[in-house]
């Protein structure tokens, strides 16, 4: 239950009050009327099922059964049947012999003689029932009591039997008061109890009805019966046939003959004094719980009192019940539900609002919550974790908010103090004193530092490949926001750490919004070109191919950065028509190159939309064959965050164009999470380290670790490595003694066009030959 904060939703005083009253008006009407009682109940029939015991066994019932009248015909019983049955059982050492069947009308004197001559002998032990008769014409009830020659020599209890509005019997009397003489009632008795006459307790219907001890007059009398069924123990005579036995509804049972009432009062007395607490006991109990809940701001006292309150109104009874101890708790769970629902109903409409203005899983501030922030003169920064997505998908389930906390927290170390806001997909923005850049830059360099070291989730370790993004400016939060996540993704496509936006794009800002439209007529009036960057063989020292990159030059823009186009373009499905115009420049200039008698491959980047279509096989089939160019002269670059996630087709997909003889490779490794099992899955030929490990290698422990180990696992399972962004000849002599294969980078050449490419080639082919 949330608990209540000082500005939520306005809920006064006056209302809690209100609410706390009418719970307590509508408790007591409950408890008046009893208009709770059917749930009540059904709740105790429950827990009766919950906590079912076992009868004594002490109390044995004679049955008058089906059987019994089949066999021995006519009803009623002649008296000397009794007589036999009262001899039987005195034989058989009962400890007492009450009957549930009456003896009100008179015999023959000589049926009459058998019978009070059995009940003589029996010395005591005989108990005759005194039955409740009701007046056919007043309507009222009289007790009938056995002839007067019977009840000289025998015990008289009353059988009386009281049952509500629903017919169903909850309560037995101690006893009764008939012509000025107090009777047991016959449970009493038999539990050898005493209680005031008229005074009435509850039956403890736990026990089970199939457990009591059963036996056929019929059998008693042919002498079936064995001596230990009946030897010490209290014996009651009940009709149970259908025809003739007089039954109740016995809650949790159904229909039941009259004679186990008595029984399951005796065991209830037996096993103790039923204690009634009625209902107005637990219904102020639970009302000064709730005023606590209600009117008391300490929120750990508040939850305590509304637990205690429950406590009291859906676990004491089963407690109470077990040990005989019985109260109505109805009326104390109206009022409790009342007060809690309408509390819960007021607190669930003020965190519906505040739910908007809060990531559901960290439970961090969003950036709905940042749009309401005033922020005169400071500087906007947002972090964007670029395989957030990639990293969650692979986690367990709740892992999510472990890897949040672990992002938050570093931020915490190099902004201390900053609220921190949280947007989709790896977003996280707060805000600083405006400072000067070069300060800020500072703090970032670091706290890029600090997130290169792998995070711990749920035993798993990731690295976060992040970048972040800057705004100074004084424009609406929300135009803020965006232009720092630019900024952001600018920066990790330049391979850079952080990059503060640039106020002067806004003057561009309604040219992007068209680049989609401009995009399908760039490729079609020669704007994308295809730009080289060589790779360099570290054993030979020889260029032997290059990657294929696009470039797009607009007459009136300039040079286009490919982190703005690119990405534009596989969200909307224009990323095949451009992959087509790379593949097609890229394919014939490496098969010109090669016609000139040079060995020289070509690496093109291949998006993970274009895996989930077999089309793109035949396309590269035929492309080769067109220009003659052999396939393993072609290397195809799948990101390693692609290749991880491909489901079934895209792997048939990779499969078919590696059975084609076109070379795989992963490229951006170690900015993913590939397992090695993933890496032995994968058809690829070849392991791209990212640069971001590579440019570290000469300062970072940790990266020189883990380029070096990369490139030991792909040799181990046959892969070719290539590593880029080498721009000194510290890092490249540091590969080259690592055993990497191939090197890319400014170092080794920029990405130029074909006519220059051909230039280094041969200059170079002739150095070779000279």
């Amino acid at each position: 239950m949330s608990s209540r904060t000082p500005n939520s939703a306005p809920e006064t005083g006056r209302s809690r009050r209100a609410i706390w009253l009418w719970a307590a008006v509508i408790g007591l009407v409950f408890g008046l009327i009893q208009f709770g009682q059917p749930l009540e109940d059904v709740l105790r029939t429950s827990r009766n099922a919950a906590h079912a015991r076992q009868a004594s066994g002490d109390i044995v019932i004679v049955a008058v059964d089906n059987r019994s009248l089949e066999t021995l015909a006519s009803w009623p019983w002649p008296r000397h049947r009794y007589a036999a049955l009262i001899n039987e059982l005195n034989e058989l050492d009962a400890k007492e012999i009450a009957f549930d069947i009456g003896f009100s009308t008179g015999a023959d004197s000589g049926e009459e003689r058998l019978l009070v001559d059995a009940i003589e002998r029996a010395k005591g032990k005989v108990v005759l029932p005194i039955r409740p008769v009701r007046d056919a014409v007043t309507g009222r009830w009289r007790n009938v009591l056995p002839a007067p020659e019977l009840r000289r020599q025998a015990t008289l209890a009353s059988i009386y039997v009281k049952y509500n509005f629903q017919s169903k019997v909850w309560k037995l009397p101690y006893g009764i008061t008939s012509q000025g003489v107090a009777y047991p009632a016959l449970s009493t008795y038999l539990a050898g109890r005493t209680g005031r006459t008229g005074e009435v307790f509850t039956i403890d219907y736990s026990t089970r009805l199939d457990s009591i001890p059963v036996i056929s007059a019929v059998d008693l009398l042919e002498g079936k019966v064995e001596r230990g069924r009946i030897a010490g123990k209290s014996v009651i005579v009940g009709a149970t046939a259908t025809e003739v036995a007089k039954t109740y509804f016995i809650p949790g049972t159904g229909q039941a003959p009259e004679v186990y009432l008595h029984v399951l009062g005796a065991e209830t007395l037996r096993r103790g004094q039923p204690v009634e607490l009625g209902w107005l006991m637990p219904l102020v109990a639970v009302l000064g719980l709730l005023a606590v809940y209600q009117f008391v701001d300490n929120r750990w006292l508040a939850r305590l009192a509304v637990g205690g309150a429950a406590l009291i109104v859906f676990v004491l009874p089963f407690a109470a019940e077990a040990r005989l101890v019985f109260f109505d708790g109805v009326p104390a769970m109206a009022a409790l539900l009342i007060v809690v629902v309408n509390r819960s109903w007021t607190e669930f409409r003020q965190s519906y609002k505040a739910r908007g203005l809060t990531n559901p899983i960290s439970g961090l501030p969003n950036l709905n919550a940042l749009r309401e922030v005033e922020t005169p003169g400071v500087t906007l920064v947002a972090a964007r974790v670029h395989n957030f997505a990639e990293i969650t998908s692979a986690l367990a389930q709740g892992a999510e908010k472990i890897l949040v906390d672990q992002i938050v927290a570093r931020i915490g170390i190099g902004f201390a103090g900053a609220t921190i806001y949280q947007g989709d997909e790896g977003i996280f923005v707060w805000l600083v004193e405006r400072e000067s850049m070069s300060d800020l830059g500072d703090q970032l360099e670091a706290l890029h530092a600090l997130c290169r070291t792998p995070v711990a989730v749920a035993g798993v370790h990731v690295d976060l490949v992040v970048s972040f993004g800057a705004d100074a400016g004084d424009r609406a939060i929300n135009s803020r926001i965006g232009s720092a996540l630019v900024a952001a993704d600018e920066a990790a496509a330049e391979g850079l750490r952080w990059k503060e936006f640039d106020a002067a794009k806004l003057k561009d800002a309604a040219w992007k919004l068209s680049l989609l439209g401009r995009l399908d007529t760039a490729i079609d009036d020669g704007e994308m070109w295809v730009a080289y960057q060589p790779k360099l063989d570290l054993a030979t020292r020889r260029i032997v191919g290059a990657e294929a990159l696009v470039r797009w030059s607009h007459p009136e823009k300039g040079e286009i950065s490919p982190a703005e186009f690119i990405p534009a373009a596989e969200q909307h499905n224009r990323i095949e028509k451009l992959t087509a115009h790379v593949l097609e420049d890229a394919v014939r200039s490496t098969a010109a190159i090669n016609a000139r008698g040079i060995d020289f491959n070509i690496a093109v980047n291949l998006s993970a939309r274009l895996l989930d279509n077999f089309d793109i096989v035949d396309r590269i089939r035929a492309l080769l064959a067109r220009h003659r160019l052999p396939a393993a002269k072609l290397t195809l670059e799948v990101t390693e965050s692609a290749a991880m996630s491909s489901n079934t087709q895209s792997f048939e997909v990779l499969e078919r164009l590696r059975a084609l003889g076109v070379n795989i490779s992963i490229d951006d490794y170690g900015t993913g999470f590939s397992t090695l099992e993933y890496l032995k899955k994968i058809p690829a030929t070849e392991i791209k380290i990212d640069r971001g490990f590579v440019r570290m290698i000469d300062r970072s422990h940790s990266d020189k670790l883990m380029v070096n180990s990369t490139i030991q696992l792909a040799h181990s399972l046959g892969r070719k490595v290539v590593a880029e962004g080498v721009e000194s000849e510290e890092i490249l002599e540091a590969l080259a003694a690592m055993g990497c294969d191939d090197a890319q980078g400014f170092l080794i050449a920029r990405p130029m066009k074909l006519r220059a490419l051909l230039k280094t080639l041969i200059l170079e082919y002739r150095r070779i030959a000279a």
